[in-house]
């Protein structure tokens, strides 16, 4: 999370996709607390429940001794929704396009993508198993 930020919540979750539902109670207080419209909320949703997603099944390869941290930052201007897992890392400066003719039939790979589309800014931290994605207020 870049400098500036200031951690108001944190969780920790357990790799199963049960733990979707703490992620969306966490998105709905944090957006309620920012004054989120109805809107964006559901781009904060779509965009911070496919970071978990992502890191139950590919970062932590459904191990359920690992676990996923999730913490929000806020600063005047935006607010951050870091997610972490406990895998080794992706290389994440080179995926594949979900729009390329190739990939549109694929059932899975549109997670990143969408995350990008739908938050205001994306950074990976290097190895590839965290990633913060930043909203507007």
């Amino acid at each position: 999370m870049k400098e500036g930020f200031n951690i108001i919540e944190k969780i920790q979750l357990p790799t199963s996709y049960n733990s979707l539902i703490d992620v969306e109670h966490l998105v709905g207080k944090v957006c309620e607390k920012m004054g989120v419209i109805d809107d964006c909320y559901g781009n904060v949703l779509i965009a911070v429940t496919e970071a978990v997603n992502n890191a139950i099944e590919h970062g932590n390869q459904m191990n359920e001794l690992l676990f996923v941290a999730v913490a929000v930052g806020d600063e005047k201007d935006s607010f951050c929704f870091n997610v972490t897992d406990q895998g080794a890392g992706f290389d994440y400066s080179n995926l594949p396009d979900p729009t390329a003719p190739d990939n549109l039939l694929k059932e899975s790979g549109r997670g990143i993508f969408l995350m990008r589309n739908l938050s205001d800014e994306v950074e990976f931290d290097s190895p590839g198993n965290s990633v913060n994605m930043y909203f507007c207020k």
